[in-house]
């Protein structure tokens, strides 16, 4: 075969420029520090590549920025826990020392303020914040666990109130002591002003003052919030106020009939006023229950036959005597002295009291358990302060809310239902995806530690304080009095037995008030270990979370390592290659030429 210049000059150009590619090729992976430019250079570094880029990105969400990010929650709720538990331990500490540190009501108010502070501390580490996120809130993350000062102006604008479901089961009855002494200042002013009888009506050498100083036992359901809507007035629409309360057993004392799960609605009655005891007697109607059998019985007077509770049921309307009580010490007189025999509805306390015989009557153990929701009440809220938790986050409940400004009329309002499907949010557990198919609960709930009781505890305290008070203002008073008679005297006489008298209720309530410091250590204790065990499961969830962060560092650099060996280059043997390429390059130009100047025509 022929081997022409042209033949020669056509393959030469072509190995320079072969060898140009190549050089051009070993430039861009020197450049990128990548094997190939596009998926074409080698489909399978490609494949492999792209799959391997996908892991680094998603280890890298999950380790740089989901991680960290439920670390941070994690440690700020953390840090919350730590000084809820500090204030729980130190209000333990005051309970401790107080009976015998703290003798006069004085020194009892003093240390009340303090706890007070404490408490309020307490409620404060519910509204900590994590990048404007709530951290206690479950879902509502927008929504602080306690009302602030900004809600309360709020609602002052636009009024709230909300209808709010609360259970209560067996061991939710709860004891208080009440010490009556009201024969001590009965006809006072007989020795006060000079004028009248100086001994008290019925008082005896066989009924002395001191006889009539009694120590009652009673018990109650603490609602969580007290300055509850009262009976006697309507609700933000205008309608009447109810109250909803399901008993959970009922027996009918002539038939002896069990009825379970009673539902029933208390209201004001029509034109009643206060009675000499102070209580405003309430209209009670039966709503449903449960027989016996299981059936559900309602009701119904569209049905045809019209469908009635059972006689004996309904004697429940009248049996129950349910009375409303503004002041509480006047509903805990009442049911000592028997003129409430019922339950006494306290709205501005927030307690339905009853005495130990109607407790004996109508509440025991086994009827809680044989219910299928304990002792359970619906009523109106409509007074917030700043500092009141949000029910949003504990309860059943219907907001109502005044959409319209106080000077606009017709107001407007607008209803939202909370936790209509669940008792107490439960399912409000928030979880971040830090690894494949892995997800870690962030958030602590507030129900976990937050419990309304640590706030209605200062109201027990008030109690007990200004029962104190007062009976150490009487004593007070009969002293001075007493002086300014002879001791012959029949006044000097009847004070000196009324002051023994003071002195038997002072010993009563003093004691009351022991019992109750007693009894506040077990309950701060129980408020601190609950707390405890969340800050466990949140400490254990974070120690979890390490270990997750400790893999996903690892997995991210064995997927870079994956990825720099499947993608990138060995930078040396390039640039060999890359220089033997140039090398190459210019030896072939030279050849090249070098031929290109020789041809035919110089042989002829």
């Amino acid at each position: 075969m022929r081997m022409t210049n042209k033949i020669m000059r056509n393959n030469s150009a072509y190995n320079i420029n072969q060898n140009k590619i190549l050089q051009d090729k070993l430039t861009n992976q020197m450049t990128t520090q990548s094997k190939i430019v596009r998926p074409s250079d080698d489909p399978v570094v490609a494949i492999r590549a792209l799959r391997l880029r996908s892991n680094v990105t998603a280890v890298t969400q999950y380790n740089d920025r989901n991680a960290k990010d439920a670390d941070q929650w994690l440690t700020l709720t953390a840090d919350a826990m730590k000084t809820v538990d500090g204030v729980l331990e130190d209000l333990y500490k005051q309970a401790m020392t107080a009976p015998n540190k703290y003798q006069t009501s004085d020194e009892l108010r003093i240390l009340l303020s303090q706890m007070k502070q404490m408490t309020a501390e307490f409620y404060t580490c519910a509204n900590v914040d994590y990048a404007g996120r709530y951290i206690f809130s479950g879902y509502r993350t927008d929504l602080p666990v306690t009302f602030t000062d900004e809600d309360k102006k709020e609602m002052d604008l636009h009024p709230i109130s909300y209808n709010i479901n609360e259970s209560f089961g067996f061991h939710d009855i709860s004891e208080i002591s009440y010490t009556g002494y009201e024969k001590l200042s009965e006809n006072l002013n007989g020795n006060l002003t000079g004028t009248g009888p100086a001994t008290a009506p019925g008082i005896t050498d066989t009924n002395s003052y001191e006889q009539n100083v009694q120590n009652d036992t009673l018990y109650r359901f603490r609602i969580s919030y007290n300055n509850l809507d009262s009976l006697s007035g309507t609700d933000m629409e205008g309608n009447p106020q109810k109250l909803t309360v399901t008993l959970p057993v009922y027996t009918d004392a002539a038939t002896n009939n069990v009825y379970r799960n009673v539902k029933v609605e208390i209201t004001a009655q029509a034109g009643a006023t206060p009675g000499a005891n102070g209580g405003l007697k309430a209209q009670v109607k039966v709503l449903s229950a449960t027989d016996s059998a299981g059936n559900v019985l309602e009701p119904d007077p569209t049905a045809t036959p019209p469908v009635t509770l059972p006689a004996d049921l309904l004697t429940a309307e009248t049996a129950l005597d349910v009375q409303e009580f503004q002041d509480q010490e006047e509903a805990y007189k009442a049911i000592s002295e028997g003129t409430c025999t019922g339950i006494a509805y306290i709205p501005t306390s927030g307690e339905l009291a009853f005495s130990k015989d109607f407790y004996d009557k109508n509440f025991s153990e086994t009827a809680f358990n044989d219910s299928t929701g304990g002792f359970q009440i619906n009523y109106n809220k409509s007074s917030w302060q700043s500092g009141d938790i949000n029910p949003v986050h504990y309860f059943k409940c219907t907001e109502t809310l005044r959409t319209t400004g106080p000077n606009e009329n017709p107001p407007q309002y607008r209803k939202t239902a909370y936790n209509t499907q669940r008792d107490e949010g439960r399912d409000q557990d928030i979880y971040y995806d830090v690894g494949y198919n892995q997800q870690i609960q962030v958030n602590t709930r507030a129900d976990e530690i937050f419990t309304h009781n640590v706030q209605r505890d200062m109201d027990d305290f008030e109690h007990y304080i200004k029962q104190l008070e007062d009976i150490e203002t009487l004593e007070a008073d009969l002293e001075k009095k007493r002086k300014e008679y002879e001791e012959d005297s029949d006044e000097y006489k009847d004070l000196t037995l009324r002051l023994e008298g003071v002195s038997k209720a002072k010993t009563y309530i003093r004691d009351s008030i022991q019992t109750k410091f007693e009894n506040q250590m077990t309950k701060y204790q129980q408020y601190s270990d609950d707390a405890r065990v969340a800050m466990t499961d949140s400490a254990t969830r974070g120690s979890r979370l390490e270990l997750i962060s400790t893999r996903l560092t690892n997995q991210k650099a064995t997927f870079k390592e994956l990825q720099q060996d499947n993608e990138g280059i060995d930078i040396t043997e390039v640039a060999v290659e890359l220089t033997a390429s140039e090398l190459t390059y210019n030896a072939a130009l030279m050849a090249t030429g070098k031929i290109m100047q020789t041809n035919l025509m110089n042989y002829i």
